[in-house]
């Protein structure tokens, strides 16, 4: 069957990659379907029920900046929130909440039944269509043709998925649910090359059987704040725990029990697991000198008594995991609602792809979230957001958008999937950011709103907001660098903060750079007070003056740094140049070059196996 519609975009699978795809796309006016196995799992947080932390909670703010949907759904489904690495720089700061699952699933749904230019359906992709070397459209597993301009693929872990618990080895993408096939036969034959990866996820449990009393409360800021910087949410008036617990040697003991049987040691999995977030066993086995790992306790919601056991994660038999599970302090009586299990799913090596996350080998067709092979909610919506935006473009004719590794970390994460590849799934951290200081989280919606904004996603109230903010900020420090301060007004303040007093008279700029104070204690002074009040500084203004203050110089450089490598950034390497002219370059060197294509020479420079001495001779053949 033909269906009727032909659509601009069509985007493949409804987690947080297609969902942020199909909302970009729609959003900036293109006629877009977004195809699902089940409508009622759209965006479905398949492990933790949370978003952010360390440098994805920037990824979130950098989403909400360009239009997303990822900030405000987080917000209204948050059931804790918390600003994570607050003892270190702004640089490092990272919002987290805690998210009821059903309403962040119920959410997206809502805000994606609302958005112009959308169409939902639930079915299988089984197939690409291909006419003259060029993407036409899909075809399901019902045997519908439906064409289309541009197609976006964003299977996640459904790809020939397969759940392994114990020696139990059966298909699924999630649990209860089935994988997709065909689709990554149908890609190989097209010419791509495909690889299998790692994942897995804790066990639920029934909250009441737990001990509370035996495990470490965390609790959510005493003031909370927020990922959206709209104003369509509001910060949480109340929260739920999470709570800490740790496992011990009886535990460890417990677990070896099962190795023998466990497929990821037994090679049954081929797959390549994720290093940062190691099963339980991988930990046992790696860190064998610890006596205990952490153990985090999250709520799944404020309506259910269903817990998310982060950081016992495992493959092993149902037996083993309800053992050794029963020997962590609190889970002693602990009754299990769903196992912990591993997965195993197809990806494709991301240097298959541009900047844009269209593929090299296929005009107009996309892929973004884990099938490039990475891990991570904030990671897969970030790509989606990109690929929605620039398979708009492509329609249109337009020149391709492409964030730089100065602007944001959605810039840093594409260009080290496209320059570096994966051989493990990727996860963002503030360390693969050089710029870390350019790129935080309070900055995000003066960084990239603007642009957003340009492309049609972010709205006019949107932008008025931020320049107000700019505006705001630029008044404040204005007003620091004019206004001075009597040692008899801010002795006492100092002297409370353990800081120097002061013997003369003295600009509020200087002081404030102090890192002792922060700009609370300053409002103690009746003419900061006074001056916050007359012209409405709200507490964002406040906190984006006081890191311009302390970080002036921090900013300064790291600004005049990125310029410098920005000069390589607009030296272009022609899309058709001969790397195997280059025989003054290492073998690695040609054979990287000639495989990635890289569009500068600063993408150049920072793919694996291409020396200095490679981008010199490179730049002495073109001319440079």
């Amino acid at each position: 069957m033909k269906y009727p519609i032909e659509y601009d975009v069509i985007v493949v699978g409804a987690g947080h990659a297609g969902s942020e795809a199909a909302a970009a796309a729609a959003n900036m006016g293109a006629k877009t379907l977004l195809i699902t196995l089940d409508l009622f799992k759209i965006a479905q947080m398949s492990c933790n029920p949370a978003m952010g932390g360390i440098a994805k909670g920037q990824i979130i703010r950098e989403i909400d900046a360009m239009g997303g949907y990822s900030g405000i759904v987080s917000d209204l489904s948050a059931i804790q929130f918390r600003m994570l690495n607050m003892s270190k720089g702004p640089a490092m700061w990272s919002p987290r909440t805690q998210n009821d699952r059903i309403l962040f699933t119920k959410y997206w749904r809502e805000m994606l039944e609302k958005t112009l230019n959308l169409d939902l359906m639930a079915d299988m992709v089984t197939q690409v269509l291909v006419s003259r070397g060029t993407i036409k459209g899909v075809k399901t597993q019902l045997g519908t043709e439906i064409f289309a301009k541009t197609v976006i693929l964003t299977n996640g872990t459904f790809l020939n998925g397969k759940i392994f618990i114990g020696n139990k080895v059966f298909g699924g993408g999630r649990i209860g649910e089935k994988a997709a096939a065909g689709l990554t036969e149908n890609l190989v034959e097209l010419g791509f090359e495909t690889g299998r990866m790692k994942t897995g996820t804790p066990p639920r449990i029934d909250g009441r059987s737990l001990d509370y009393a035996k495990m470490t409360e965390q609790k959510g800021d005493e003031y909370p704040s927020k990922f959206s910087f709209s104003n369509q949410t509001k910060v949480l008036d109340k929260q739920r725990s999470c709570y800490i617990t740790y496992t011990n040697p009886s535990v460890h003991d417990n677990l070896r029990i099962g190795f023998k049987e466990s497929p990821l040691f037994s090679g049954v999995i081929d797959g390549v697991g994720p290093r940062y977030c190691p099963s339980i066993e991988d930990k046992i086995v790696r860190f064998s000198s610890k006596d205990q790992h952490q153990l985090f306790v999250e709520p799944e919601g404020w309506s259910t008594y269903e817990v998310y056991v982060n950081g016992f994660s495992s493959s092993l038999s149902e037996e083993v995991q309800y053992n050794s599970l029963l020997k962590v302090p609190g889970f002693e009586n602990a009754k299990f609602m769903q196992f912990a299990y591993a997965i195993e799913y197809d990806y494709f090596p991301p240097t298959q792809l541009k900047h844009t996350l269209e593929t090299k080998l296929m005009p107009n067709l996309y892929f973004a979230g884990q099938i490039n092979g990475t891990t991570g909610y904030e990671e897969a919506a970030a790509q989606g957001l990109m690929a929605g935006i620039n398979a708009v473009l492509k329609i249109r004719g337009e020149k391709e958008f492409i964030l730089k590794r100065d602007q944001a970390y959605i810039g840093v994460l594409i260009d080290d999937l496209i320059t570096k590849g994966v051989d493990e799934p990727y996860r963002m951290f503030t360390s693969r950011a050089e710029y870390r200081t350019l790129l935080r989280q309070d900055n995000a919606d003066i960084r990239l709103t603007p642009i957003s904004h340009a492309l049609g996603l972010a709205t006019d109230e949107r932008l008025e907001k931020v320049l107000k903010k700019i505006k705001n900020t630029d008044l404040v420090l204005d007003f620091f660098k004019k206004t001075s301060v009597k040692p008899q007004e801010i002795n006492p303040i100092l002297e409370a903060r353990n800081s120097a007093p002061v013997i003369q008279q003295m600009k509020l700029f200087k002081i404030a750079s102090r890192p002792q104070l922060n700009f609370n204690d300053l409002m103690q002074l009746n003419q900061v007070s006074d001056f916050v009040q007359n012209h409405n500084i709200e507490d964002a203004v406040k906190q984006q003056a006081e890191i311009k203050l302390k970080y002036a110089g921090y900013i300064e450089k790291e600004r005049l740094n990125a310029d410098k490598l920005n000069r390589l950034e607009n030296i272009s390497i022609p899309d058709d140049f001969d790397y195997s002219k280059l025989l003054s370059i290492s073998f690695e060197g040609r054979e990287k070059l000639q495989k990635i294509r890289p569009k500068t020479i600063a993408q150049a420079s920072r793919i694996s196996g291409v020396s200095p001495s490679d981008i010199s001779v490179l730049l002495v053949y073109m001319g440079r």
